[in-house]
């Protein structure tokens, strides 16, 4: 292991820069073997790290970090031990951000890098990123000096990038009066001023690293009497991370407001907004939504990192036999296909995976969508805007002007939306969209009931495919589980089965996942495909129930029974599948 005097004054050359690939054989066994005999990480994690990186190819420090197996911030100081490289404390951070024209910001940002000194004798650095050296090489190039080199959380490297380039975006200029909850010039500079100290900067970039290494699709800060609440959402369940002084309150959300370029005056009204921030070496897409509450401002950011996101329908865990259907209502040329499930059950995972699987140079595909969520190369992709006329009505009249082959329409909100999508399957279009209903039934008679002709609905819909997310039993500590035998012959029955084959599993938990026992969700599947059978009830305007009778005549399996189909896997559990598919 070399020391880091003698390894930083060489800049990026020397025994560091050939140890320090993290797609090399020897360095990935090299870097476990540390990690292991350190305690960090067991022979099993080892293993499954090995099967990732062979599997993916990325480097073993981006599989650790999204494994989740290792906290982000015992990564960094085990690399640091491995690689001989000092950790930065936060006396090492100057009171005034280091700049220096020969190093643009642009650089600095996308490298995760910054300065922390610079004289003509020497630099000394700060990385995020001990597994690129070829970054350091290049500053020495650039400053013409020898470099030292510092390791350093990327929340308190981002953070002082901030400081070098502190966006004002957003902010008014006017002078509002104080009593009504917004701020005059006197407030403004203020809150502008508790945005930019440094450990606001330094919580908010912390907050948002960790919601990314743990896999959280939300952050929540929630105000109330006794002070900040701030919770992440991993996997559907609310965690409690950290709670916070009410002091704090002030400078975390104009700090949030300030990233996502928001009014910071404005504290009487809801507002929404998005930013990017870079975790782990990639750009994440953040959607900032602020509402006022009771003892302040709720702030939710809703994480989009679509290199978590793999759009096929066997990543989101269809199973063979509704993959196969469900592609089958795909490769119709016309007809309307519809995804349903309340929010947050993947409808817009599974919208983009199908657009992903249409996506080819023979078709012209359009979505449009509130908001765009991901961007998919080779879709046109169009966000309406309610505040300038472009609703959804006017976006499908629009785009079925430019002669699309598939149009993809984010939710059919009301029954003017829902009858331009028909005329435009009658014309020959394939139509995909989502409803919030309970059942794939059930949005039939929501569509009926919003006023749409029944003939019209019977002759233009394909398919409904009704879906909700569980969680999945970690693959680490999942230990085997027997049920007794009365419950397993009814489990069976349910399943409509008495003979299927059980590998029934249960939660342990362990470092991997959080001692919850679960990592990671997949989806359980109802699909309703529309034959005659269906059409003549659709014709009748029959109720619900009756429509997922003749579904069910016709080979439809319920929710609860893919949900099953799961448990006797070993997937996930019961409990898990009864929460999700409770109706």
């Amino acid at each position: 292991m070399m020391s880091e005097t003698t390894e930083a004054t060489r800049g990026a050359s020397g025994p560091w820069v050939r140890r320090c690939d993290g797609k090399d054989p020897a360095v990935i066994t090299g870097f476990l073997d540390h990690l292991t005999a350190h305690g960090l990480l067991d022979r099993g994690g080892a293993e499954r790290a090995l099967q990732a990186q062979a599997r993916t190819a990325h480097r073993i420090d981006v599989v650790l970090a999204e494994l989740g197996l290792i906290p982000a911030q015992r990564l960094l100081e085990a690399s640091a031990a491995y690689f001989g490289i000092r950790l930065a404390a936060d006396s090492d951070f100057p009171a005034e951000p280091v700049t220096d024209a020969r190093l643009p910001n642009d650089f600095l940002r996308r490298n995760m890098v910054c300065a922390l000194a610079i004289t003509p004798e020497r630099a000394v650095i700060a990385t995020a990123d001990p597994f690129a050296p070829n970054t350091i090489a290049a500053v020495g190039f650039m400053l013409g000096t020898p470099v030292e080199v510092r390791l350093a959380p990327p929340g308190l490297i981002e953070a002082e990038l901030a400081r070098l380039e502190l966006p004002l975006g957003g902010e008014p200029s006017g002078h509002e009066v104080r009593q009504d909850g917004t701020a005059n010039e006197d407030d403004l500079q203020r809150l502008r001023d508790m945005a930019s100290e440094a450990p606001i900067i330094r919580f908010v970039n912390k907050l948002i690293a960790g919601a990314v290494a743990q896999r959280a699709s939300d952050i929540h800060i929630e105000p109330s009497q006794n002070g900040l609440r701030v919770r992440y959402r991993i996997d559907g369940v609310m965690r409690e991370v950290e709670r916070l002084p009410s002091d704090m309150q002030a400078g975390v959300a104009s700090r949030i407001k300030i990233l996502a370029k928001l009014n910071i005056a404005e504290r009487r009204l809801p507002q929404d907004g998005r930013t990017k921030f870079v975790a782990s070496g990639r750009e994440i897409d953040l959607r900032v939504s602020s509402a006022p509450v009771l003892h302040g401002e709720s702030i939710v950011l809703r994480i989009l990192d679509q290199a978590q996101v793999e759009l096929s329908f066997a990543a989101l865990g269809f199973d063979d036999a509704t993959a196969q259907q469900f592609n089958g209502l795909l490769d119709r040329p016309n007809g309307i296909v519809l995804v349903t499930g309340p929010t947050g059950s993947g409808k817009t995972t599974t919208l983009y995976s199908a657009l992903k699987r249409l996506n080819s140079i023979e078709r012209k595909v359009f979505s449009v969508e509130d908001p765009i969520e991901y961007q998919l190369p080779g879709i046109n992709q169009m966000q309406i805007k309610p505040g300038i006329g472009l609703d959804f009505v006017h976006a499908l009249r629009s785009i079925l002007r430019q002669d699309p082959d598939v149009i993809m329409i984010g939710e059919m909100r009301d029954v003017e939306t829902a009858r331009t999508g028909i005329q435009a399957s009658l014309t020959g279009h394939l139509v995909l969209s989502t409803l919030h209903t309970n059942s794939a039934a059930a949005s039939v008679t929501r569509l009926l009931d919003m006023g749409v002709e029944d003939y019209l609905l019977a002759s233009t819909l394909s398919g409904v495919l009704a879906q909700r997310l569980v969680r999945r039993l970690c693959e680490t500590c999942a230990e085997p589980w027997t049920p007794p035998q009365s419950q397993l012959d009814d489990l069976r029955a349910a399943l409509g089965d008495p003979t299927a084959q059980t590998d029934f599993k249960r939660p342990r938990g362990c470092g991997a996942c959080g001692q919850t026992g679960f990592q990671g969700r997949t989806t359980i599947t109802e699909l309703l495909v529309i034959d005659d059978s269906v059409r003549r009830q659709i014709k009748k305007g029959a109720a619900d129930y009756v429509i997922e009778a003749a579904g069910k005549a016709n080979g439809m399996r319920s929710l609860y029974q893919s949900g099953l189909a799961k448990v006797h896997a070993g997937v996930t559990t019961l409990s898990e599948v009864l929460r999700a598919a409770r109706g």
